[in-house]
């Protein structure tokens, strides 16, 4: 477990201090009282004689601990060190977060990793306290809590969305994480409301977070039908292991260090997609960033300690699909931004799928069935999208999946022949298994296979880096944003590369930096001039 937490004398200062910058890195388990807590919890600190400190509330769980109800410690951004470090464990939790167990049991998680179940299990016991089987039940516990927290689901309706696989299992795990019932969790409150057709969670952030930074770089990208933005939010299509849904999501601007919450709403044409749409909305914002680090290092540098000054808690442009970030980094080679839009726009009109009105019709008695064929919850009842409703208006269509872009003659692309094969091959690489683009595979591995694709080359690898693996430490010197950037902050663009090194392990932070740049002119400061 040392492997992936602090020592217990940086842990124990975390907690003396409140340190609200390490939930999620670790938590504390405190041996006279049966509870673990985040760091940050405001009970009075306990000696240290009496802390146990875990990797993860799966581990604190298995070591029979409960949650306290203050701090509610599993409600935390996830551990940063994931990402940085994209070991197996790291890349094991993001499966699990999408909800790879539930769907493809240990096996499944451990063909996407390539190793065997036991070796698996070994591995995340090891550097994680707890294996597959106590990390997939820790996440349904707090996918549960949510939902009983923000919605007006039924307890039946919150089991299955959560992954269990009956109402019992549900009862028992809530009595034993979080030491009461499911009733007694939701109190007196009752089930709070909820606009027909949505279902409205928070997701955990670590702050600063520059929301507004994102939304610059989506607004111009979208493409119509597929995403919509507005004021503040951003909203798109998913193509979720069940089945289609919509998710809107709060981009604000969250200056102060420490952590917050922010607002996702989504609809879902089944209930057990619940999991895998927010891991994929943390994606997209990055969720899981320490941004305090990030600033350690690159807040003393001349060129970018001004703009991370200026725009605190810059994030990774994120993607909720590797496959559909592929084929957008694929278009838009050698062309401007507003040419791979119409280009997509198109693909999107011809190839694309629309959103069923059955599931999606408000009222829609459509039903839904568990893995074990257990008849579930009617689609329509909470999780159908209401088409009056002003968030969903454009949401119409699904972007082409690689199956039926793998299809196409590259002839017939709107783009030059070369691109279209190398559109087409992408696509077949991806339909086939042969290339995955989550957080599942090794990323050196994942970048040397994308390398040997036709018409897939460094710019093109290190994007997809960036946005669909989440490196954080990927940078393109000869992308043309990049060069514009160095030139417009008065240093030479020929020295990008050069001039990265000193940004490492947080190039790709860099990156968003400088692209920020151009998104944001007039809102950038002065700087060093090299």
């Amino acid at each position: 477990m040392g492997k992936v937490i602090p020592d217990a004398a940086t842990c124990y200062k975390a907690v003396s201090s409140r340190d609200r910058r390490f939930d999620g890195v670790f938590y504390t388990a405190v041996a006279t009282t049966g509870i673990y807590c985040r760091p940050s919890c405001p009970a009075r600190t306990p000696a240290l004689a009496n802390v146990r400190f875990y990797p993860t509330a799966a581990a604190a769980q298995s070591a029979g601990y409960r949650a306290c109800k203050r701090c509610i410690p599993d409600a935390t951004p996830g551990s940063p060190q994931w990402d940085v470090q994209a070991t197996t464990a790291g890349r094991a939790m993001r499966l699990i977060a999408d909800g790879v167990v539930d769907r493809e049991g240990v096996g499944g998680l451990a063909s996407h990793l390539g190793y065997t179940p036991r070796h698996l299990t070994r591995v995340l016991t090891t550097e994680l306290g707890a294996g597959p089987l106590a990390l997939a039940r820790a996440r349904r516990a707090q996918t549960a809590r949510s939902l009983i927290d923000a919605t007006p689901l039924s307890f039946a309706e919150i089991a299955f969305a959560a992954g269990f696989d009956s109402v019992r299992q549900f009862n028992d795990t809530v009595r034993a994480v979080y030491g009461t019932t499911p009733t007694q969790l939701r109190g007196r409150r009752g089930r709070p409301p909820t606009t027909p057709g949505t279902i409205r969670l928070r997701v955990a952030v670590r702050t600063p977070f520059h929301g507004s930074g994102l939304l610059r770089f989506l607004g111009p990208r979208t493409v119509p039908g597929v995403e919509a933005v507005g004021d503040g939010w951003y909203a798109r299509t998913l193509r979720l292991p069940h089945g289609p849904g919509t998710i809107r999501v709060d981009l604000p601007d969250l200056p102060d260090p420490g952590s917050a919450t922010i607002g996702v709403e989504l609809a879902l044409g089944d209930l057990r997609d619940i999991t895998a749409a927010i891991e994929r909305v943390r994606r997209l914002l990055d969720a899981d960033c320490d941004p305090v680090a990030v600033a350690a290092v690159l807040g003393p540098d001349p060129i970018l300690g001004p703009l991370l000054r200026h725009w605190p808690g810059q994030r990774l442009p994120g993607h909720v699909d590797g496959a559909e970030v592929a084929v957008r980094a694929i278009v838009g080679q050698q062309i401007s931004v507003a040419g791979a839009r119409t280009v997509l726009t198109r693909l999107v009109h011809e190839h694309g799928e629309p959103l069923p009105a059955d599931i999606f019709a408000s009222g829609s008695s459509a039903g839904w069935r568990t893995e074990t064929g257990q008849s579930g919850p009617a689609a329509g009842t909470i999780q159908a999208a209401d088409r009056n409703h002003p968030d969903s208006a454009g949401l119409t269509r699904l972007f082409p999946s690689p199956e039926a872009l793998a299809a196409l003659d590259p002839a017939d692309l709107p783009m030059p022949r070369a691109r279209g094969r190398a559109l087409v091959g992408l696509c077949r690489a991806l339909a086939d298994g042969d290339l995955a683009l989550d957080r599942g595979p090794d990323r050196h591995q994942t970048r040397h296979h994308l390398l040997a694709l036709p018409g897939i080359g460094e710019w093109t690898a290190s994007y997809l880096a960036i946005r669909a693996l989440g490196d954080p430490d990927a940078f393109m010197p000869t992308d043309l944003g990049t060069r514009h950037a160095l030139a417009r902050l008065g240093h030479d663009p020929t020295r990008a590369a050069t001039l990265a090194e000193a940004w490492r392990p947080w190039r790709s932070y860099a990156q968003a930096l400088l692209w920020q740049t151009l998104l944001d002119p007039e809102g950038c400061p002065d700087v060093a001039r090299g």
